[in-house]
């Protein structure tokens, strides 16, 4: 019995890891699954896998695939051409955008609607506070988008050396 609870549990475990991935991609909060079962399986083993120095670690790293996520849209408005404080609006399209998309449709809607949010954000306060054309206004939206995919392709990317930690303290 104690081999199938085993099996059982490792087995959702790495489900659990793969879901996280996928959370990561779509932007959402897979990095925080990830670490959830890392803490699970550390106290369903009897503290014996992991430890609590790879939690703490791992806990940095989930902390900074959200700031790097969170920031990339405004990062990359600014690289398109945008002002400082565009990067603000692209970041608060970017969360309402989500916001606004997710009751439409969960998930997709949520990325979309991020990078939507994000390039109407930027691209709004370009050509309303900055007044620049409506075609340079478009481009740094164009690249707030673009951040925000990169943004979530970091977030993902952290997930992956989250496992790292996770398995050189297995």
């Amino acid at each position: 019995m104690s081999l199938f609870l085993a099996i059982l549990g490792w087995t959702l475990f790495a489900i659990v890891i793969v879901v996280g991935l996928l959370l990561d991609l779509l932007g959402l909060f897979g990095n925080w699954l990830i670490l959830s079962a890392v803490a699970i399986a550390w106290v369903v083993t009897g503290f014996e896998r992991f430890g609590p120095w790879a939690l703490v670690v791992m806990l940095g790293l989930a902390v900074l695939g959200e700031v790097l996520e969170a920031s990339a849209s405004g990062f990359g408005a600014v690289r398109f051409g945008g002002s400082k404080s565009t990067m603000l609006a692209a970041i608060i399209g970017c969360f309402l955008g989500a916001l606004a998309g997710t009751p439409v449709m969960p998930v997709v809607g949520t990325l979309v609607g991020a990078c939507v949010g994000a390039f109407a954000g930027a691209a709004l306060h370009e050509y309303i506070n900055i007044e620049r054309t409506a075609c340079q206004s478009a481009w740094t939206g164009a690249g707030a988008a673009i951040g925000k995919v990169a943004g979530m392709l970091a977030k993902t990317m952290v997930g992956f050396v989250m496992l790292l930690v996770a398995a050189l303290s297995f």
